[in-house]
């Protein structure tokens, strides 16, 4: 579990991939694949998101393939037997998490306050997920990092190409970036030389940091 954690915090971002539609997915990741991620996520409200799961691990065995929007422990369970290495959640359950763990597989909750960030990690879990966090912004996390400095943070929602840095500099242990990387027209018009051109973006200002 912390070996994942460890490379999820290395690489700093990870892709979020909402879809209408799995047709595409294989191109999806490829482009993100070239432009340099190695995190992606794949949400369970995207349809056939378990079978993607598995296809997607199968073809690039190097990346970390995780599932989002995990919302209860039934979910948690169907998404590692499908292949997750990690889990991603906008809320905050602590069967989830206890499911998750009992696979040994970590599950980073969604948590929005201090309070709900100190139970997550009692509840164990070695790192939260701050969600929306564009109404917050990044001198949130700085101040988060005060009193509870041993939880690891993913910032998630709003998170663009102009303040990407912020956040990291902020104490940010990765980003979850959704539209701003992998925009669902992009994938519907089959416009993935974009999707690769955000993608060695976000991946090089991860890099300054």
């Amino acid at each position: 579990m912390n070996s994942i954690l460890e490379r999820i915090a290395n690489e700093k971002i990870v892709a979020i991939i909402r879809s209408q539609s799995s047709e595409k997915l294989a191109e999806t990741v490829g482009s993100l694949y070239k432009g340099g991620i190695r995190t992606v996520e794949i949400t369970m409200n995207t349809p056939g998101a378990l079978k993607s799961i598995e296809d997607m691990k199968a073809l690039y065995p190097d990346l970390i393939i995780g599932a989002g929007t995990v919302l209860d422990s039934e979910a948690a369970v169907l998404a590692i037997n499908a292949g997750a290495s990690f889990l991603l959640a906008p809320t905050l359950s602590s069967k989830a998490i206890e499911a998750s763990n009992r696979y040994d597989v970590p599950l980073i909750p969604g948590v929005f306050t201090p309070t709900e960030a100190l139970t997550a990690y009692e509840y164990g879990a070695k790192m939260v997920k701050i969600f929306p966090i564009r109404n917050l912004g990044p001198g949130f996390l700085k101040d988060l990092k005060g009193p509870l400095p041993f939880v690891q943070t993913m910032a998630v929602g709003g998170i663009s190409l102009d303040n990407a840095k912020s956040y990291l500099e902020a104490g940010a242990s990765s980003l979850g970036i959704g539209s701003s990387l992998v925009d669902d027209k992009l994938v519907q018009t089959g416009n993935f030389e974009e999707i690769q051109r955000r993608a060695s973006q976000f991946v090089e200002v991860a890099r300054q940091v």
